[in-house]
């Protein structure tokens, strides 16, 4: 009460003087309360409203702090945050993506600079007999005996992010750039857009809104379908159940975004609230998920048809496993996003305390799998927080086949890491739909740059696989992969994944000390 009453008071006597100067001298006096009169009113409003205690007892030195809360990110991001601090990507991780996608010098000086014995380090035994692999183009192909149109997928792709979550300019650099560097990009639930026709192929994945495939209420339509998944550029048809940044969460396209554009892709009413809604309409059960997955690849012309998920009961994935035995269904592969997973929005507790992380996430499926005898008609593509070989690797020992990248593309493009993509204000023109912004977008400058990115990290895969004695994917080993799990002991993924079930052959799909 004090400091307010003295704060008014000063005030108040500023705009006394200066107005009396005023009258008595000159009134250029008057243009001196071009500040300080202002302030007065400003200071006798936040006196009396009730909304903002802080600025009712500091009518004006109140609006610091908002102010430099406002600018913390930045100061922390560019003035304190150490290279390996930073969440959820620190800087040495988003330098290494700016690099490779620069196509500049990337190596380090001095040593490292996290901490060997730190809880969490993670490392790989190399070889004292290193090998060569002469292709640096690793891929996969995608595609059981109920295919008739297998595709053979790159290890590292894009993975989901719709138009709308990204501006047009960056859609259309993610999808040239894949095409130069011949490897998937995932559309992402918001349907396919102009945008993503620019020569790249196409995972088309069909969310709980049926965006691009839906009838006038809502509910799949097999041939609007049809029209889209027969398409030559759609390689994979991806059914998304769930994902890691807000599993088992809809969500609402607002009337403001739904213009005629976006209304016109996604097959609904322009200018109108439209829901996403948390679960599929055209399956109730896991017995029935089977089924609508065979109907997708009968209408696509038997393309390779996946589903997506956030694993988070673990009984739901096992009853999943029985519906593939029971009706001799197989998905041609799942992707599996981890609760790292990024999103442009979420509810806090969705993002931080809902879904298995991936690593845990995916050994349990791969060994699920294996013990349904399921592993050798299903190839395994993983999400969250990969952008560089040794993360690709990781995973691969875990029992994947592939993987998405969605951050370490925006990375590419140029994003740095703002945490702004859920207000529209992406001072680099990524993840926003303001013109002023993402016309900043240089295509032809960032579709290179997401092809460099992509080709660069694939041959750092290949040199940490020579210098381990990997000669393919099928010998990356859990056992030879290794975490600092306390002060004193580090276990190999392996013992920490696998304990129970023996060392993963992954191209017997199953394991060597117990047969299922």
């Amino acid at each position: 009460m004090a400091v307010r009453k003295l704060i008014l008071a000063t005030i108040v006597v500023i705009n006394l003087v200066i107005f009396s100067f005023g009258v008595i001298f000159t009134s250029s006096w008057f243009w001196l309360l071009i500040v300080p009169f202002p302030l007065l009113i400003l200071a006798c409003y936040n006196s009396f409203q009730s909304k903002h205690a802080i600025l009712k007892n500091y009518p004006v030195l109140g609006y610091f702090r908002f102010f430099f809360e406002s600018i913390r990110p930045e100061m922390r991001q560019y003035f304190w945050e150490s290279d390996t601090d930073g969440r959820p990507f620190n800087r040495r991780q988003r330098s290494i993506v700016y690099q490779r996608a620069k196509n500049e010098r990337e190596t380090v000086a001095f040593g490292m600079q996290s901490d060997p014995q730190a809880i969490g380090n993670e490392w790989v035994a190399h070889s004292v007999f290193p090998c060569h692999i002469e292709n640096h183009d690793l891929r996969t192909t995608v595609g059981n005996h109920l295919c008739k149109q297998p595709y053979s997928l790159s290890v590292f792709n894009i993975s989901a992010m719709s138009y709308g979550a990204l501006s047009k300019t960056a859609i259309t650099a993610l999808n040239k750039g894949a095409a130069l560097q011949n490897f998937a990009h995932n559309t992402g639930e918001g349907g396919i857009s102009p945008y993503h026709i620019s020569g790249g192929d196409l995972i088309w994945q069909v969310g709980t809104g049926y965006f691009g495939c839906r009838n006038e209420m809502g509910l799949f339509d097999d041939d609007l379908f049809a029209e889209k998944a027969n398409r030559p550029y759609v390689k994979m048809i991806e059914l998304k159940l769930s994902q890691g940044a807000k599993p088992g969460h809809g969500g609402i396209l607002p009337a403001a975004k739904n213009t005629p554009e976006v209304a016109a892709i996604r097959h609904v009413v322009p200018g109108t609230d439209v829901m996403s809604p948390p679960a599929h309409s055209a399956f109730k059960s896991a017995e029935e998920m089977m089924t609508f997955i065979q109907r997708l690849r009968e209408l696509s012309g038997y393309k390779p048809v996946g589903f997506k998920m956030c694993i988070g009961d673990k009984q739901e994935f096992i009853d999943i496993c029985n519906a593939m035995l029971t009706s001799q269904i197989f998905p041609d592969f799942i992707a599996i996003d981890g609760s790292e997973g990024g999103t442009g929005a979420a509810p806090l507790e969705f993002t931080d305390n809902i879904g298995m992380p991936l690593y845990d996430a995916l050994s349990f499926v791969t060994t699920t799998l294996i013990k349904f005898g399921l592993k050798k008609h299903i190839k395994l593509i993983v999400s969250s927080r990969i952008v560089t070989g040794f993360d690709l690797l990781k995973v691969i020992a875990l029992g994947a086949d592939a993987c998405y990248s969605a951050r370490g593309m925006m990375f590419a493009l140029g994003c740095i890491q703002a945490l702004k993509c859920n207000e529209d204000v992406c001072p680099v023109g990524v993840a926003t739909q303001r013109p002023q912004l993402y016309k900043a977008l240089d295509v032809a400058d960032k579709y290179v740059r997401v092809a460099q990115f992509h080709r660069n990290t694939l041959r750092a895969t290949v040199e940490i696989m020579e210098a381990c004695g990997f000669k393919t994917l099928d010998d990356v080993s859990a056992d030879k992969f290794f975490r600092k799990v306390d002060n004193i002991n580090t276990l190999s993924f392996q013992e920490i994944y696998f304990r129970n079930t023996g060392k993963l052959v992954k191209n017997h799909s199953a394991f060597e000390s117990q047969e299922f």
